[in-house]
């Protein structure tokens, strides 16, 4: 195996999705002290940020094996193989009324093959559960993509009280071994299902 095959494989592909659109979210905020936080650990992962609301998507869909409009398949043009070429993913959502923000699943709908056997973890922020309902839910719905989620996640409660002026949790030695924990596990997976994927294809 050459240097550069072997740099390929030790780093493991993380897509960051930022999933609140709507004014004066707290998302980017939060992606910013997660990928601080993951960069203080030697962790061996790559981040591509997809900012939600720089990802205008349509709400309708076309047929399955229809074409979308020329709009939507440019959208998907450039962040479809960005997906694609993840390993694994990490979902940073708010909690919307007991559940997570329309555009997540807008863009989980708009993709399949893309999600498949790749790991998942969260970050989640809102309110008094931390965005853990909005979790619970998401991991319903990718476990219909064929995804695997990791166990451990990362729960801020109260972002606009549990996060200073500089975008850090006040618990933040809480919040960094949660994050170090959740990053643990996804590394794990992450690296064990593309294994799996280049000995066996996975057909979902």
């Amino acid at each position: 195996m050459s240097a550069n095959e072997t740099a390929v494989d030790e780093t493991l592909r993380v897509a960051v999705v930022i999933g609140s659109v709507r004014e004066g979210r707290r998302g980017p905020a939060v992606a910013d002290w997660f990928l601080s936080a993951a960069a203080s650990h030697d962790t061996g992962l790559r981040f591509d940020v997809i900012d939600l609301a720089e990802v205008p998507l349509p709400l309708t869909l076309p047929d399955w094996g229809g074409t979308p409009d020329p709009t939507a398949a440019a959208v998907l043009a450039e962040v479809g193989p960005r997906l694609a070429a993840a390993d694994a993913f990490v979902i940073v959502t708010p909690e919307y009324n007991h559940s997570f923000p329309a555009a997540v699943k807008n863009l989980i709908d708009w993709h399949r093959p893309q999600w498949q056997a790749k790991a998942v973890g969260f970050v989640s922020y809102g309110g008094v559960s931390g965005g853990l309902r909005a979790v619970e839910q998401l991991r319903l719905v990718f476990a219909e993509m064929h995804a695997v989620t990791v166990r451990d996640s990362v729960s801020l409660h109260g972002p606009w009280s549990g996060l200073g002026p500089d975008g850090v949790p006040r618990d933040a030695a809480v919040t960094e071994s949660a994050a170090k924990n959740m990053l643990g596990q996804l590394d794990w997976w992450g690296r064990a299902l593309r294994t799996a994927r280049a000995t066996r294809p996975y057909e979902g």
